[in-house]
């Protein structure tokens, strides 16, 4: 009996999964760009011939897409176009369309502050940095990496997020996420986090003291689109000694020019 051949590295069970996870994407890929290059339904025998896959491989694919939302099938058994891509397509514009309003305004609010100007959004349970301002010669300051992310409880733009949500949301992202804390200072308690929103709502713009990193504070408000939606958040994070109750002025008026840009007129 001969033994059986180690796998060598480009042999592997993962590479070779790999692989065809890839294969899968692109004839997804290839289905997707088919379907948007025609202005109506399609069948599955149209899509088979568009991409060179066999009816049975485009099939399948297809009802991934379909339970994904990707793709609808009509009750004739044709394709077309999901709402999905809609959504999503609208949300990459929101956040193209408030970063480019945005960051002129933020290093003129750098300047004028001497600290770290972040812009944040929602995506599911967290904040995700987008854009920043900040200069090498300011000193000590406060750097999020853009692309880095942050539970919304304990932050200032995440409790923004939160704060414009009812108390039924609240619960459900209590219940999901558990209030998990970074410090001492972290909102854990059901109870105490809805105080704090409360005050969110009261004041239009929330803090973050400490409760992510211990020696960081940050402040933020609002930014909303022409539908008066809370599309992201502007704040300034310093360090707790540096951080000044003097700028609130100053980043809520930032915000709401923003604001303004963007059709807001609430």
């Amino acid at each position: 009996m001969s033994r059986p051949r180690a796998l060598t590295p480009s042999g592997s069970p993962e590479v070779a999964a790999g692989r065809v996870a890839i294969q899968v994407l692109d004839r997804a890929m290839r289905l997707l760009d088919a379907l948007a290059q025609r202005s109506g339904a399609v069948s599955l025998k149209e899509l088979a011939l568009a991409t060179d896959l066999h009816p049975s491989t485009a099939h399948r694919i297809l009802n991934d897409l379909v339970v994904g939302r990707l793709i609808e099938r009509t009750d004739s058994g044709m394709y077309a176009l999901g709402m999905r891509l809609l959504e999503l397509g609208h949300l990459v514009k929101s956040r193209l369309d408030v970063r480019e309003v945005a960051v002129d305004y933020m290093r003129e609010l750098h300047e004028r502050t001497g600290q770290t100007v972040n812009l944040s959004v929602r995506q599911g349970d967290e904040i995700v940095y987008i854009e920043r301002a900040y200069s090498e010669r300011s000193g000590m300051q406060v750097v999020r990496a853009i692309g880095g992310h942050a539970p919304l409880h304990l932050t200032s733009t995440g409790k923004l997020f939160l704060a414009a949500t009812d108390e039924r949301q609240v619960r459900a992202y209590v219940l999901r996420t558990g209030l998990s804390g970074n410090t001492r200072n972290s909102l854990t308690d059901p109870i105490l986090l809805e105080r704090e929103l409360n005050l969110v709502r009261r004041h239009g713009y929330a803090r973050d003291n400490e409760e992510l990193e211990l020696g960081v504070r940050c402040i933020a408000a609002a930014i909303r689109d022409e539908s008066g939606r809370l599309v992201a958040g502007l704040s300034i994070s310093a360090p707790t000694s540096r951080l000044r109750d003097e700028w609130l002025d100053d980043l809520t008026d930032t915000a709401e020019r923003i604001s303004r840009e963007l059709g807001y007129t609430g």
